[in-house]
Order: C-alpha cells, then sequence, then structure tokens
C-alpha cells in the first residue's frame, strides 16, 4: 500500500479544489459540483485511514470497517444531495432563466 501522505495530498488538494471552486464560481451547477467535490475528498481520507488502521486483529479490524460504513452513509446523502440540489436548480431556470447565484441574491428584494 502506498504510504498515507500521498492520499493525504490528494484529498487536501481535491477539498482546496472544491473551496476555491464554490467560493469563486457564479454558476450554481459549479458550486454544486465543488461541494461534492469536498464530500468525496473526505470520503476518501475516511477509507484511507481506516484501511491504514486495519490489522489482523479481529477487533481493529471491525473498527476500521465504522469508517468504511460512515463513508457509506455519506454517499447516501450526498445523492439525497444531489437530487434535492438539481430539483431547486432545474426549478430557479424554469422560474428566471438563468441559473446564476448572483440572481439569487436579488429575490431576497
Amino acid at each position: 500500500m502506498p504510504e498515507i501522505k500521498w492520499y493525504i495530498f490528494l484529498a487536501v488538494a481535491l477539498f482546496c479544489i472544491g473551496v476555491v471552486g464554490a467560493l469563486t464560481r457564479r454558476n450554481s451547477i459549479i458550486v454544486f459540483l465543488c461541494i461534492e467535490l469536498m464530500l468525496n475528498s473526505v470520503n476518501l481520507l475516511l477509507v484511507a485511514f481506516s484501511k491504514m488502521h486495519m490489522t489482523g486483529k479481529l477487533g481493529n479490524a471491525l473498527s476500521a470497517m465504522d469508517a468504511q460504513i460512515f463513508v457509506f452513509f455519506i454517499m447516501i446523502v450526498a445523492a439525497a444531495e444531489v437530487s434535492v440540489g438539481l430539483a431547486i436548480i432545474v426549478m430557479m431556470y424554469r422560474n428566471t432563466k438563468s441559473i446564476d447565484i448572483n440572481f439569487l441574491n436579488r429575490l431576497k428584494n
């Protein structure tokens, strides 16, 4: 297994790309994808650390599986987020003919 530092480096790089994309983009679909990228980078870290701590003992193997089960639930929540988020984006486009996030600020007034 490769060293854990490469997994950490990749996850931090993916998370930083997601944060920068979510903060700088105006397109709601791109922001949505950047949030998903951040969730997946956290999932990568959870699986990498659980694999690192998995040993031959049964107790540690079961506790390492807890992180992978947690990743599974994060994926379920992300799938629900995708369905709700895309529905909101589609309704926003139907009503305003735009997917620009700045347009949502004008709806408050």
